[in-house]
């Protein structure tokens, strides 16, 4: 519309083109309010549609920027909460361990008198195994508790002399146990021989049917590599019954007795003292022999002097 006035040579030509324009611009009104008129139902239908719309968008927009919010305080609840609940959880972890250390505590209060008991019926393994644990124990976690100091002194002198019991078991069943069995079939055998008239026969000791530690050793001295094997495994299986007799087998009882040996780390001390202690045990051995032999000898001349004077 500028353009077209602007260009216009005098003032005639401009408002001839003023009144066009605005007899376009009166109809354009007037078509207007026509279709106003006509769709007026559909028009006020879509402004409150529009309206409506327009309304939820807001309402909606109002909404997530609450839920933002929400959410913002929601992570930051969480992360005060994660803290709570490690702190709980560390918690619980301290008094649970707390708790085992008191029940070791207790357990290892009882040491001493199952200790006793253990030592008194030989169950020796058992009781090697409770001491070590127990020392172990008071030397390590419960190392820091002033009131176990006493029985952390008493336990670890009994486990410094703990091996001297086992060595003087060993040396018993090695030596002394091996040979009155020897002696008891020779007694056996000198009662039948008492009853035989022939006085000239002496009666023998058959020792080669006895399960002697010498003969348990050479088994596994002579034996395949496949045997020693299976002997080595036999003996690092051995386990004590705590309902039976722990001597009532000589050699179980000498192998729990090194392996309680060897638990105390003591098997150098072991084998010093059996040899140092050889030459005398083996000149015991032959006295009480000697004695045994001089009484069965004693008692055969008795029994032939009074088949000989009835009186």
């Amino acid at each position: 519309v500028l353009r077209t006035l602007s260009t216009s040579d005098d003032v005639e030509d401009r408002e001839t083109e003023k009144g066009r324009l605005e007899e376009a611009y009166e109809k354009c009104d007037r078509d207007l309010d026509e279709l106003i008129v006509q769709h007026y139902t559909e028009l006020t239908t879509a402004i409150r549609t529009y309206q409506s719309i327009t309304e939820r968008i807001t309402n909606s927009r109002n909404k997530i920027k609450q839920v933002k919010e929400n959410l913002l305080s929601c992570k930051m609840l969480l992360h005060c909460k994660r803290d709570e609940l490690r702190k709980l959880w560390i918690e619980g972890i301290e008094h649970k361990h707390v708790l085992n250390l008191l029940d070791e505590i207790e357990n290892i209060k009882q040491v001493p008198q199952k200790l006793e008991q253990c030592m008194a019926s030989k169950h020796y393994l058992n009781a090697t195994d409770m001491l070590v644990s127990a020392v172990d124990s008071l030397e390590g976690p419960l190392l820091q508790v002033e009131g176990l100091s006493d029985l952390r002194l008493e336990l670890h002198s009994k486990k410094m002399n703990m091996h001297l019991v086992l060595i003087d078991e060993l040396h018993r069943h090695l030596y002394i146990k091996s040979t009155n069995r020897v002696g008891q079939r020779n007694k056996e055998k000198g009662r039948i021989s008492s009853l035989v008239k022939d006085a000239s026969s002496v009666p023998l000791m058959d020792v080669t049917n006895l399960s002697t530690p010498r003969k348990f050793l050479e088994t596994s001295q002579f034996s395949t590599p496949g045997s020693s094997s299976m002997r080595e495994t036999s003996l690092l299986e051995i386990k004590e019954d705590m309902e039976l007799d722990p001597e009532e087998n000589s050699t179980v009882f000498m192998g729990i007795l090194i392996k309680g040996l060897a638990k105390l780390k003591k098997i150098p001390e072991t084998v010093k003292a059996i040899q140092d202690r050889l030459e005398q045990e083996l000149k015991q051995i032959v006295k009480r022999s000697t004695t045994q032999v001089a009484d069965n000898g004693y008692q055969r001349g008795e029994n032939i002097s009074q088949e000989n004077q009835p009186r």
